[in-house]
């Protein structure tokens, strides 16, 4: 995929990222609030893969997020719970754009230094 170079050089990193799946099936499912659906079908219109789905929705579900009776899902009926989740991301991407990401390892390093 390319996108057109006056693009690439008027938007920043973080608006050119692409969604994860967690945001897409959010998305979807935030938009289409008014049925639940099964997993394949979830993947299939949100632009997930397959073999992902089952994951992206369980973290969904501990999180409360989503919902899930039988074999559908949907989105959360907590309102407030969705836009602080949503709220709370926006933070951390802006909070990355200024800063610069976590780095992983270097939080493993300085937490085994701070035990010893």
């Amino acid at each position: 995929m390319s996108i057109d170079i006056d693009e690439f050089e008027d938007r920043s990193s973080a608006e050119l990222e692409e969604p994860s799946n967690a945001e897409r099936v959010l998305r979807f499912l935030f938009e289409n609030s008014d049925k639940a659906w099964k997993a394949s079908t979830i993947a299939e219109r949100a632009d997930v893969n397959e073999n992902s789905i089952s994951a992206v929705l369980n973290r969904l579900k501990e999180r409360d997020l989503v919902r899930h009776k039988g074999s559908y899902w949907a989105i959360t009926d907590d309102t407030e719970r969705l836009r602080r989740a949503h709220q709370f991301h926006r933070t951390v991407q802006r909070f990355d754009e200024l800063y610069g990401e976590e780095d992983r390892d270097e939080w493993i390093e300085a937490s085994d230094r701070a035990s010893e």
